[in-house]
């Protein structure tokens, strides 16, 4: 669990390293990292799977630098090794691909470059080793390959400043996740947050997302006010200006509406997060296709980190059981978690259910949120889907005018003001 002080890895930079074993991958992350994070060898594929190093590079800020297996790597064990580094290009906003002089540009550097453009991910060459090639230096390398190209040593240092100035100037200019709350509120307003002890945090701390919203409302020069939801109301009483926004965990809905006065802008942690890290919109429409779902459809609950599952979690226990109620019958529940990839198979499931995404970074989201969309299967996140379940989601979605448009156009959100078919009374509670 990330500090306040700290970091998070979704919030971070994502640059990942490619090129053929021996290309000088890992030595290059030791010489950005200023010091030995990454294990060097002569031996080829000493690099096996994606290691990752956090760190900063400035003026660029918190970066996440990504090792992955050689392109060339051999045999069974190599092809499902250079799988596993090509699905980093998920998550991927910047590629370095490093080339040795020795063996220049070929099949495998055509082909990473290939699938970086094909998601939108840019590339930047690396010429390495050129304290051993100094010949490299007059070659024209974007004959071989039309990408930006820079020179460096990792073993004396020579070109490592340059190298960071063309990551910064090549960096997607929209690499930074928008801001959470800022365009919400102004210098001054105050931001309520209903917080519900959550039993799978730690004791003494609070969850990601919800540290996250704190940072940013002071980061905006506002004020962050902390309660749990059965203070909220005597704390609302109290204040002499009303706040300007009201933001409360998933689980507590009902009781934080009632509260809410109906000129206070109103939401949750989970569609704060559908938005920064993902599509609102999209998630949004997601919540109609709710009103499909019939006895026997198969739903996917996509997990972002692999945390140890409570007696009453929200998406293995929570979540199944009231969809269950709502459609009056069995539905069947597939679970994935951890990063990476949706399943292939997609096309099997009437509804992607994802969490808030807050261990994943934002081109993680966008690219598992196309996923659903290529195999034409509705997606939503818990905080959403939750709204929905308890009836509130144009008033969670008051502030996102475009998410709530989008809703509008959904054949399904005219039906009963969404309104959950057989919710029983006590889910509403």
């Amino acid at each position: 669990m990330a500090g306040l002080n700290q970091t998070p890895r979704g919030q971070r930079l994502h640059i990942a390293l490619f090129g053929r074993r021996n290309a000088g991958k890992s030595s290059l992350i030791n010489a950005l990292a200023g010091q030995e994070v990454a294990i060097v060898a002569d031996v080829p594929g000493t690099t096996t799977d994606p290691v990752a190093k956090a760190m900063e590079i400035l003026p660029l800020g918190p970066v996440l630098l990504i090792d992955t297996a050689g392109l060339d790597d051999t045999g069974e064990l190599g092809r499902l090794r250079v799988q596993k580094s090509v699905e980093v290009l998920r998550k991927t906003d910047l590629v370095l691909l490093v080339i040795d002089p020795a063996r220049g540009v070929g099949t495998h550097e055509l082909g990473v470059v290939a699938r970086a453009e094909a998601q939108g991910v840019p590339v930047l060459g690396v010429v390495n080793k050129i304290d051993r090639h100094p010949e490299a230096e007059s070659w024209t390398w974007s004959a071989a390959l039309p990408v930006p190209w820079t020179l460096a040593s990792a073993l004396t240092g020579r070109g490592m400043e340059q190298l960071k100035l063309e990551i910064i100037r090549h960096a997607p200019r929209d690499w930074n996740l928008p801001t959470i709350v800022g365009d919400l509120v102004a210098a001054g307003d105050t931001v309520v947050l209903v917080i519900p002890i959550d039993k799978a945090a730690p004791k003494g701390r609070l969850i990601l997302p919800q540290q996250q919203v704190i940072r940013d409302v002071l980061d905006h020069d506002g004020v962050a006010v902390m309660v749990k939801e059965r203070e909220l109301r005597h704390v609302l009483n109290r204040m002499t200006v009303r706040p300007k926004l009201v933001v409360t965990d998933a689980s507590a809905y009902l009781c934080a509406i009632a509260d809410t006065p109906p000129e206070v802008l109103f939401t949750s942690f989970s569609i704060l997060f559908a938005r920064y890290k993902g599509d609102l919109a999209t998630l949004a429409a997601g919540a109609a296709a709710v009103q499909r779902l019939q006895p026997g459809d198969r739903i996917l609950v996509a997990e972002a980190c692999t945390h140890h599952p409570v007696a009453d979690d929200i998406g293995r226990v929570k979540i199944p059981r009231w969809l269950r109620r709502e459609v009056g019958g069995e539905l069947h529940f597939d679970v994935v978690a951890g990063g990476g990839p949706l399943p292939a198979n997609l096309p099997d499931y009437k509804l992607i259910i994802h969490c808030g995404a807050c261990m994943l970074n934002r081109r993680e989201m966008l690219s598992r949120i196309m996923q659903a969309r290529e195999a034409d299967v509705p997606v939503v996140n818990y905080g959403i889907l939750l709204a929905h379940l308890h009836g509130v989601l144009r008033r969670a979605l008051s502030a996102f005018p475009e998410a709530l448009a989008v809703l509008e156009r959904e054949p399904e959100a005219h039906d009963a003001d969404l309104i959950p078919r057989r919710l029983p009374a006590r889910v509403r509670e």
